[in-house]
């Protein structure tokens, strides 16, 4: 009973302190608020609501692709491996807080050859006895007085919760690339459509300026002319059909599967009108939800415990074995209460003389500390950049979104007034020509600000963090 009363005593928390320092979190190295006036648009809330990817991106198609990649692509199936490593790197840090109790037993047999003397001239024959042994034990656990082992523990948590963060943000990494993706095969299709109308129109009149030719009516380099809009045209056509097989295998790539082209868009006309507005809001620390953002500041909280282990190493340890047990030469008797045995041996350690290497981890784990400290100030001044040029990129496309249909019906109304003064005699061919090619470039131009002005959406998307689904870092409680 007694023995039993000191082993519970000695395996007591006893009053174990912490030489971690006290963590807080930096001040935000950003403004308080994002910017506003002049080129950024007014913020609709003060703070953005709770969005899913389904509130953004509301065409079947594109929700059916970013579903589809979240089982399948290969990068997310890297993250949750290394989620489930470094979540197994905890449990075992975290054992550490608890004795590692063995059990044991054995059996042994002692033989002996022949003895005798040499006055009596007699001999004994061989002998052996056999013993049985029970035994449970602790080995060398080591009782936690300055908080190595929790600090440690405490590493191995927060380095958990960084990668689980990491897999977060390759899911928003994710889910904007195969948006972004979708969208310029929506791009490439338009610009596709507007080449081949081009050719087509460019081989009319290729066709009737030879004829015109042919009856002396219009000079040959009216002939050449007409066949530079339709090469131009034509190499288009070539270089879009490429970039439209290559926007397929991207879209696989990201996907992790082949993907039907049913889910493909047919124009960015279309496609850029099933993404919603996300709203910005006021307060710039919607970025603590970031979770690039996260991930550093878990980052940090794994090298502030790391400095309480280091200054844990400068005292002693603390270890106690003990085992209990029983042994006895017949294997009836082994319980009993006479073969009964205890041992109880507490051990402790300390370094006299390291030249100087156990403070010098203290100093290693400060530095990595400080540069932990930048590396999070760094992610939040990053995280603030791409909101506010996403924000300046918003308040500036509709305009010129706007202005971009006036430059096209403009010039379709060139085009056509310089076609019908060609063919009365009025103008020259020539004037005609740069007339459809304006119209060419006006309607390019405005597919390429159409898409920029849907990537916009997406690029909102991406810096306020997505889905939301990493918190603001706190106390976190794990549980089995």
């Amino acid at each position: 009973m007694r023995f039993r009363s000191a082993l519970f005593t000695a395996l007591l928390p006893l009053a174990a302190c912490s030489l971690q320092p006290v963590y807080e979190r930096p001040a935000l190295p950003v403004p308080a608020s994002f910017p506003g006036g002049g080129v950024y648009p007014p913020p609709a809330t003060p703070q953005p609501p709770v969005v899913r990817f389904h509130d953004i991106f509301r065409d079947g198609r594109l929700q059916a692709l970013i579903t589809q990649a979240l089982v399948n692509n290969r990068d997310l199936r890297i993250a949750a491996a290394n989620i489930v490593q470094t979540r197994a790197l905890y449990r075992i840090q975290r054992a550490g807080l608890l004795p590692e109790v063995d059990v044991s037993s054995g059996i042994s047999r002692v033989g002996r050859a022949s003895t005798g003397t040499a006055t009596t001239g007699t001999a004994a024959g061989p002998t052996a006895s056999t013993s049985y042994t029970a035994d449970i034990g602790i080995n060398a656990f080591e009782i936690d007085l300055f908080g190595r082992v929790r600090s440690l523990s405490d590493a191995a948590l927060h380095r958990f919760l960084a990668t689980d963060a990491a897999a977060q943000a390759t899911r928003l990494t994710l889910v904007g690339d195969i948006a972004d993706a979708w969208l310029t095969s929506a791009s490439d299709k338009s610009l596709l459509g507007i080449a081949e109308r081009t050719a087509e129109s460019a081989g009319r009149s290729v066709e009737l300026t030879r004829r015109r030719l042919q009856g002396g009516v219009a000079p040959r380099t009216d002939l050449r002319q007409a066949e530079l809009v339709l090469a131009t045209a034509q190499s288009d056509l070539a270089q879009l059909r490429t970039a439209l097989a290559q926007d397929l295998n991207a879209l696989q790539l990201l996907v992790g599967a082949p993907v039907d082209p049913a889910l493909l868009p047919d124009s960015i006309e279309a496609a850029g009108d099933t993404l919603a507005v996300m709203p910005a809001g006021l307060d710039s620390t919607v970025l603590l939800r970031r979770p690039d953002v996260a991930e550093a500041e878990y980052n940090l909280r794994a090298a502030n415990a790391d400095i309480g282990a280091a200054r844990a190493e400068l005292f002693p340890r603390v270890s106690l074995t003990a085992l209990v047990g029983f042994a006895s030469g017949t294997l009836g008797s082994l319980f009993s209460r006479d073969a009964f045995n205890y041992q109880v041996g507490p051990g402790v350690s300390y370094p006299i003389f390291r030249a100087g290497a156990g403070r010098a981890n203290v100093v290693a784990t400060q530095a990595q500390r400080d540069a932990l400290v930048a590396t999070y100030e760094r992610a939040i001044q990053t995280a603030f950049r791409d909101v506010a040029d996403a924000l300046a990129r918003r308040g500036t496309i509709d305009a010129q979104f706007d202005a971009d249909q006036r430059l096209v019906e403009a010039s379709q109304d060139n085009a056509r007034l310089s076609d019908a003064r060609y063919r009365t005699g009025v103008d020259s061919f020539l004037q005609s020509l740069d007339a459809q090619r304006s119209l060419y470039t006006a309607q390019r131009t405005l597919v390429r600000t159409e898409l920029a002005r849907a990537s916009n959406r997406v690029a909102v998307y991406r810096a306020l963090g997505g889905d939301n689904l990493v918190d603001v870092p706190g106390p976190m409680a794990e549980s089995d």
